[in-house]
């Protein structure tokens, strides 16, 4: 080999080195969690060989649902060509399982009419997840759209007389009819229905490449769809509409259809009420 082929060949090896070195995962790795990553630009991300959007300086949005596996699998194709495969760990979460008996036949097995109402509210609530827009707010620090007690968590399920029902896919804040809910970051208002049969007034932002945040329950909206919204934000406000039993706020993440736990990207709120009590007495 020539001398002016090893200094080729070093000069690869180097930048396939600091290409890699560039590389930054950001996140929980464990069920319900998003997130986000960088990786120098133009490379190819993808998550167990599915294609994953990447913005034009290389940052990313990936999620683990609530069951996802332990073993999971990077693959990233640099520029150079070099392809790296980078195993990741998810780490399993144990949910609040609680079993129901006595339930009525007429809870149970609910009138066709509402199963198809609910249908069709499914519909749009799927074809607004679907958006793809460019939007980097995903990237940003999220906030607590309300701030008070959390009455219900992300992955709990309850088994009525030996049938599971669905998992509950979003936090609650419990809150009384008519607090004030901000936007979490920036965004697009991607859905606005005042009334769906289980989640009451829904809206949905679109913060970009997947990722968006859902409310559900609400009394009163602000907006409508097509509206940006910045970031603290009041966009609506908490209710009890739907199929609820009191007021309070239901936010739900997802990265495009996977429903993640919004308590992944935010400060907890204990830390949060916390904060505002210190600030209050000074």
């Amino acid at each position: 080999m020539t001398i002016k082929m090893m200094l080729a060949v070093a000069l690869s090896l180097c930048f396939s080195v600091s290409s890699a070195a560039e590389v930054s995962l950001q996140g929980h790795f464990e069920q319900g969690a998003l997130v986000r990553g960088q990786v120098p630009s133009g490379t190819q991300v993808m998550l167990n060989d599915n294609l994953v959007k990447v913005t034009p300086n290389g940052q990313f949005a990936i999620g683990f649902d609530r069951d996802a596996k332990s073993e999971q699998r990077l693959k990233l194709v640099y520029p150079d060509g070099l392809t790296e495969i980078k195993p990741l760990k998810i780490s399993a979460r144990k949910y609040q399982i609680q079993s129901v008996k006595g339930i009525s036949n007429s809870i149970m097995k609910p009138d066709p009419k509402a199963v198809a109402r609910a249908a069709q509210d499914a519909k749009q609530t799927q074809a607004a997840r679907s958006i793809f827009t460019e939007s980097e707010a995903f990237l940003s620090d999220f906030i607590w759209p309300l701030t008070g007690r959390i009455s219900g968590v992300y992955g709990s399920q309850r088994i009525y007389n030996d049938v599971p029902g669905n998992p509950h896919f979003g936090v609650d804040v419990a809150a009384p009819t008519g607090a004030v809910v901000v936007a979490p970051a920036d965004g697009e208002i991607s859905l606005a229905v005042a009334d769906m049969f289980y989640s009451g007034g829904t809206m949905i932002i679109d913060h970009g490449y997947g990722v968006s945040s859902s409310f559900l329950h609400l009394s009163k909206l602000y907006v409508k769809p097509g509206d940006k919204v910045k970031q603290g934000q009041a966009v609506a406000e908490v209710g009890a509409t739907g199929r609820v039993t009191g007021p309070h706020l239901d936010w739900r993440l997802n990265w495009f259809h996977m429903r993640l736990d919004p308590v992944s990207i935010v400060p907890s709120m204990a830390s949060v009420l916390a904060a505002k009590k210190a600030t209050k007495t000074h």
